[in-house]
């Protein structure tokens, strides 16, 4: 089978013929083809070459167009801090909605309109031409969450669910456009599959979840699977808490922090979910030796019943992962299989 086949077989809970590999790699991908990381992530060219380059060397099943979180809030207008080898970040200092009056002005900028929504989606583009038929080619948003904090920031938004709810709502609903239309622009250049970042949603406790977060999170997966792919829900840190609404939720593959136990998350959403993870990506990936990782990974296997599982570290490889250790995880995969 080819990478795509595999993991759209998993997703769909087909019979396949190994686990899918689908380790999260951005920085690393950069240092595979020697471009510093601002390169990676603002080129698209660059960008591709490098998710081309270590999907083929270490036997992954998907290439991804994720690069950073600001995407679309530095297409929207916040201040972004670009830095020569090193993710691009909001400067939480100076966001956009340090004033939330500006909220009734923001106008959902068209995907194309920006040059980061654009240089995602010829990422997409340029990976389904070139490797369509042999990886499953995912784009990448950000949750309702996660991009309200990149918009209004952390710190803020924590105090806005008391002091003002209706603004957060307001926020969300405004996020909601963007992202569904991005994810939208995306399938169209050919994305197979749709990876949702919603971090900050682990930091808020389920009453707030579920108030302000829940039902914009399932209508975000509704409009994607009626274009037609499924939906990858990553939230980094200790989602515990929220694991019985997650499974409301409808995503079709759920990656795993290491805090989340994988018998855990598949008690609580149930044997339809793929899940992914959760090696912690330092202790048990970047320092681990290769058999370690292998140990590792098979107690997840177990832990997930032995079905409906892909190999991928709890989040993003670290870039100074040793390259054996992610053969360590190409080489799990290819070797086992799910009931």
């Amino acid at each position: 089978m080819t990478g795509r086949e595999r993991l759209l077989g998993a997703l769909r809970g087909d019979p396949v013929d190994a686990l899918p590999n689908i380790p999260i790699t951005m920085m690393k991908a950069a240092d595979c083809i020697g471009v510093p990381y601002l390169a990676y992530a603002t080129n698209a060219a660059a960008h591709a070459r490098g998710q081309a380059a270590i999907s083929r060397a270490f036997a992954i099943d998907h290439v991804s167009g994720i690069s950073d979180p600001a995407v679309e809030a530095s297409d929207i207008g916040a201040e972004v801090v670009y830095r020569p080898d090193a993710p691009p970040a909001i400067d939480d200092a100076r966001v956009l909605l340090e004033d939330k009056g500006r909220l009734a002005a923001l106008r959902a900028p068209g995907p194309r309109q920006g040059p980061r929504m654009r240089k995602r989606i010829d990422v997409v583009a340029a990976l389904a031409k070139e490797l369509g038929a042999e990886k499953a080619v995912e784009g990448w948003v950000e949750g309702p969450m996660a991009e309200a904090c990149d918009l209004r920031g952390v710190s803020r938004i924590m105090l806005d669910f008391y002091d003002d709810p209706g603004f957060v709502e307001a926020l969300m609903d405004f996020v909601m456009e963007v992202e569904i239309a991005f994810a939208a622009a995306q399938v169209e250049a050919g994305a197979v599959l749709i990876g949702v970042g919603d971090a900050a949603a682990s930091l808020i406790g389920p009453d707030l979840y579920r108030e302000f977060v829940w039902e914009r999170e399932k209508r975000l997966v509704r409009e994607v699977h009626r274009m037609g792919v499924p939906v990858r829900l990553h939230i980094c840190g200790n989602i515990v808490p929220l694991l019985d609404m997650l499974r409301d939720v409808g995503a079709d593959l759920v990656d795993l922090d290491s805090m989340v136990p994988v018998a855990k998350a598949r008690e609580a959403l149930g044997p339809g979910v793929l899940l992914a993870g959760n090696i912690n990506p330092v202790a048990d990936l970047r320092n681990a030796t290769p058999r370690q990782v292998e140990d590792r990974l098979a107690g997840c296997l177990r832990d997930a019943g032995n079905t409906r599982y892909a190999v991928a570290a709890g989040c993003e490889v670290p870039r100074d992962t040793p390259d054996e250790n992610l053969r360590a995880m190409a080489r799990f995969a290819a070797t086992h299989r799910v009931r």
